[in-house]
């Protein structure tokens, strides 16, 4: 089948709306589910996410399949759908049959399963993904970057600054030094709450992540995370009183660190600096 004729075939599909009614897919708070159905945005962002004509795309929470139906039309060479609610495996079946081998959908939950594992490279991530574990599903994935050519995810708009902030601004924590240090993030555009099913409460974003071949600075990861949780868990205070537990004062000054600097201050060379001070203080 070309890749005109599953354009054709997806773009004679019924509505998302009668899809969702036929299926009782009726979006679910506990999971999360708020549902985009305008094909424009969907294949906005399919396009968004790069080079999907080669290797696999892997898609989280496909709910009725608005983003999936945009990922098979912009031309994805091979699309697998992780999803954990068996009512959307049913409203996905027409889709699977039409796309002749280009989807494959899984019953299963992305905090469990081996994604970065899933199809061949390369591979990149794209996805609508529920709030409630964006951030956890997100860290994991960076663990394994070198699985993934990029990470393409809408995530509430809070999450996305975080994820995208730089040493002085106001949203710049724990999320995005880890996030800056193993690759580059970069905001691409913003959707309102008006164009989900159901609206959620908040503005969101769509943020495209890139892995790094090596992390920016040498640092070891567990370390990072220990010295930067000390210091973002009293961001308000000096980092001798927030770092005391790791050695405070002295640390701070044999990493060349001002003691009476605050984190939001300091960038992921100077985090990056403080793990090794700390690791070889042991």
């Amino acid at each position: 089948m070309t890749t005109d004729s599953v354009e054709q075939r997806v773009l004679a599909l019924p509505p998302l709306r009668q899809v969702i009614a036929e299926s009782r897919l009726s979006a679910r708070k506990a999971l999360a589910q708020n549902f985009l159905l305008d094909l424009n945005l969907t294949r906005k962002i399919a396009r968004t996410a790069g080079a999907i004509r080669e290797g696999t795309t892997i898609e989280i929470g496909p709910g009725p399949g608005g983003l999936t139906r945009a990922l098979l039309i912009e031309g994805a060479r091979h699309v697998i759908a992780v999803e954990r609610d068996a009512r959307a495996i049913g409203a996905l079946e027409d889709l699977r049959a039409i796309a002749e081998g280009r989807l494959k959908v899984i019953e299963g939950d992305a905090l469990k399963l081996d994604v970065p594992s899933l199809g061949e490279t390369p591979r990149r991530l794209v996805a609508n993904l529920p709030y409630n574990i964006a951030t956890r599903l997100i860290i994991d994935w960076l663990r394994h970057r070198h699985a993934f050519e990029s990470i393409t995810v809408m995530v509430q708009k809070e999450v996305a600054l975080r994820l995208c902030a730089r040493a002085g601004d106001a949203d710049y924590g724990r999320l995005s030094i880890i996030t800056g240090w193993l690759a580059n993030a970069t905001i691409a555009f913003e959707v309102p709450a008006s164009a989900f099913t159901p609206p959620p409460k908040v503005t969101s974003a769509l943020v495209k992540i890139t892995p790094r071949a090596e992390p920016l600075y040498p640092a070891d990861r567990p370390v990072l995370e220990q010295v930067t949780a000390a210091a973002f868990g009293q961001r308000r205070k000096m980092l001798r009183a927030s770092l005391k537990g790791l050695g405070g004062e002295a640390l701070l000054r044999a990493a060349d660190i001002d003691p009476t600097a605050r984190p939001e201050t300091l960038d992921i060379e100077a985090f990056c600096r403080l793990s090794r001070v700390y690791a070889e203080r042991g």
